[in-house]
């Protein structure tokens, strides 16, 4: 499937706007998904729940694919994309809840989780994921590779309550890697905040179970705008951000 110029899909009915079934060779390249006004499950969904198949002399492929919940007029998805095949690489994504243009409101363009990816062998090159009112990536699947993350969490979080993932942590990491998973690693990864309500923080930018297998190369956190901080880079390591003076946390490895 290759649109031309960007073309845009919309789910009218609360749909997904797109799935694929669980086959080698699937390419998607080209395409803006729009979340509608009815709130969809997901809008693209890269093979259905429970995708069991191999693709490793066949990959699928997604080039350039970018998602939109809300800023051209009210939009509502709980996660903008879900792969559940193996074996898939992404080449260059942008997920993005708008902070600005039309429909834009913490409870007007809803979006749960920017990626979330259950399949196995799933490498991403070029990850831009931004604003989700949750996990704006949840890696669940084994053997996944990130080259290159960038990510903005969502601006406006009306108070401490509403972005509170549990009991003594603060809002929801950008980058999640389930407790469950062995092998897992990124390199190059910046997460950004810009707090638009003062006491509303963040505890840990990435979270990640402690295990050999999961590596993380290259990290900073950035807190912009005049209120709250990222308390951690990653899990418990790395210092809290800082505005004034500004104070940019970095760590080149983590474990």
């Amino acid at each position: 499937m290759l649109g031309l110029g960007f073309a845009t899909l919309q789910p009218v009915n609360g749909t997904a706007a797109m799935t694929t079934a669980d086959v080698g060779g699937v390419i998607v390249a080209g395409l803006l998904f729009d979340a509608g006004v009815q709130q969809s499950p997901v809008l693209l969904q890269v093979g259905p729940d429970g995708s069991k198949a191999r693709h490793i002399r066949n990959p699928i492929s997604l080039h350039d694919v970018f998602f939109r919940v809300g800023g051209a007029g009210v939009g509502r998805t709980l996660v903008n994309l879900e792969v559940n095949s193996s074996d898939t690489i992404i080449d260059h994504t942008w997920i993005w809840r708008a902070d600005h243009g039309s429909g834009v409101g913490w409870s007007s363009n809803t979006s749960a989780n920017g990626l979330i990816v259950n399949g196995e062998n799933v490498t991403v090159y070029g990850l831009f994921v931004e604003h989700h009112q949750q996990f704006q990536v949840l890696w669940n699947g084994n053997h996944g590779r990130t080259y290159f993350y960038q990510s903005e969490i969502p601006y406006d979080p009306p108070d401490q309550a509403s972005y509170t993932s549990t009991p003594g942590t603060n809002g929801w990491a950008s980058y999640k890697v389930s407790g469950d998973v062995t092998s897992h690693e990124a390199w190059g990864l910046g997460i950004y905040s810009v707090f638009l309500r003062p006491r509303v923080v963040l505890t840990r930018a990435i979270e990640v179970p402690n295990t050999p297998g999961v590596k993380f190369h290259h990290m900073i956190t950035v807190a912009l705008g005049d209120y709250g901080e990222i308390s951690h880079v990653i899990n418990e390591t790395g210092e809290a951000t800082s505005i004034h003076p500004r104070v940019t946390p970095k760590v080149a490895l983590y474990p």
